[in-house]
């Protein structure tokens, strides 16, 4: 990758609001049934403009949830989400792309061809397709893999292309579910760094969902902590470290503090979040994911 445009860490005031999350709760089954589940309890968020944030919590506790209302994938049973002041009622793709866990690409169609689809779906002028698709397949070092099949690629290099798709749709904002989890720990790190250098060249408001407490400290700029279920907003980490961040951040002792609060912080959430699953009859455990 070129080398990229130093970007301060947001100060949480200068830059607009571009998704605001208003007492959103979700509940899966039918209120009254034993077999319901309330997975998101009245959380209320800010995210702005131009922010790396990352949802941080115990298996279970809403974090895929909450992104996939913030994506339009899923309805808030009540509450509210909007995107630059309009309420989501759907995906929203002019706005929104999505990174997920596992890769979204049509093994039957060449990557070139698989960028064509996402931006023919987008409405994206078809004479704009190759120089976009080109653009950010070179960002992330893959453009001389673009007339590969995806099984003709590791699961980090599959993971690159959909960072690179969400490059070439020019969204906004970017929601990533886990996108590294499948990856070794050496190549997570690596895609991390280009993933912080990525926000530093264009700007985007990122929402990630993560296990790993080095990753959320690593990328972020704020840190959502959650409870376990019903999730709810435990509290706000502020990282303040500017991007691109190079490994060497992680030799710092700011990282170990930060990782250090975070673990103090999820240490009895994921007691509670284990012991709902040990008794599944007062506390049924979600197959909605985390």
């Amino acid at each position: 990758m070129n080398a990229p445009a130093f970007r301060a860490a947001t100060d949480g005031s200068s830059s607009p609001v571009v998704i605001s999350v208003k007492n959103v709760s979700k509940r899966f089954g039918e209120a009254k049934s034993n077999q319901s589940v309330l997975a998101l309890d009245n959380v209320s968020l800010d995210i702005r403009k131009g922010e790396f944030v990352c949802l941080l919590g115990p298996s279970g506790c809403g974090k895929s949830t909450l992104l996939n209302i913030i994506g339009g994938l899923m309805d808030a049973s009540s509450g509210s989400a909007r995107i630059d002041g309009r309420e989501i009622k759907g995906p929203t793709p002019d706005a929104i792309s999505f990174v997920f866990q596992e890769s979204t690409l049509f093994p039957w169609y060449t990557i070139v061809e698989n960028f064509n689809i996402a931006l023919k779906f987008q409405g994206v002028p078809q004479s704009e397709w190759s120089d976009r698709t080109m653009k950010a397949l070179k960002s992330v070092g893959m453009a001389t893999f673009a007339n590969h099949y995806p099984n003709q690629l590791s699961v980090g290099m599959r993971q690159r292309v959909n960072m690179a798709r969400g490059i070439a749709l020019k969204t906004d904002v970017l929601l990533m579910d886990e996108p590294f989890a499948a990856l070794d720990e050496q190549t997570r790190m690596v895609l991390g760094e280009d993933l912080s250098t990525l926000l530093a060249e264009t700007g985007k408001t990122i929402v990630f969902v993560t296990h790993s407490l080095a990753e959320a400290v690593f990328l972020s700029d704020r840190i959502i902590v959650m409870t376990a279920r019903p999730g709810r907003i435990k509290t706000v980490v502020e990282v303040g470290e500017p991007h691109p961040r190079s490994p060497d951040f992680m030799l710092e002792p700011r990282f170990s503090e930060l990782r250090n609060e975070l673990y103090a912080l999820l240490r009895d959430e994921i007691r509670a979040a284990t012991a709902a699953m040990r008794d599944p009859v007062s506390a049924p455990v979600s197959l909605h994911g985390g």
